[in-house]
């Protein structure tokens, strides 16, 4: 069965051109090696452009949505609430466990507002936008995405 990915951006510089994304990519790369077939990354501004491009992956019927981007505390840093009211199940604890493992690094991992959650049949991850956020995440997703897909296509706990 192909499972299928869509990662999101949220940079206003790099979708004006000013620079180029350089973590979209990574996570793309990361998802393709373990078999996903890929859309993205796609590139869009901080603000509304983000919601959008949240519910268009979402609606195409992806498995794992994972952003990066937009979640410090900037005025225009707006992905955990374009996120929130797609989530009909809130993975706190993805989160909770990405910051402390981040903390070990750097004490600004603390500042991620980053949410993790089920919209519809869909595991939707936000992580930072910096390089170090993107490993620390997806080290952590790799530790359970299998688990969260397995779960949502109905499979039991092993006792």
């Amino acid at each position: 069965m192909t499972r299928r990915a869509a990662v999101v951006a949220a940079s206003t510089r790099a979708a004006m051109g000013i620079y180029e994304d350089r973590t979209g990519p990574v996570i793309r790369d990361w998802l393709i090696a373990r078999g996903f077939e890929v859309d993205g990354p796609v590139v869009v501004p901080d603000g509304p452009e983000v919601a959008v491009a949240l519910r268009a992956a979402i609606d195409s019927g992806v498995d794992v949505l994972v952003t990066t981007g937009g979640t410090g505390i900037s005025p225009r840093d707006g992905t955990p609430e374009a996120t929130a009211p797609l989530l009909t199940v809130t993975l706190s604890g993805f989160h909770e466990e990405l910051r402390r493992r981040g903390s070990a690094s750097t004490p600004f991992a603390l500042m991620s507002r980053g949410l993790a959650g089920i919209a519809g049949n869909t595991f939707v991850v936000n992580l930072p936008g910096s390089t170090g956020g993107v490993r620390d995440g997806l080290a952590l997703l790799g530790e359970v995405v299998d688990h969260v897909l397995d779960q949502l296509a109905g499979g039991h706990h092993d006792d």
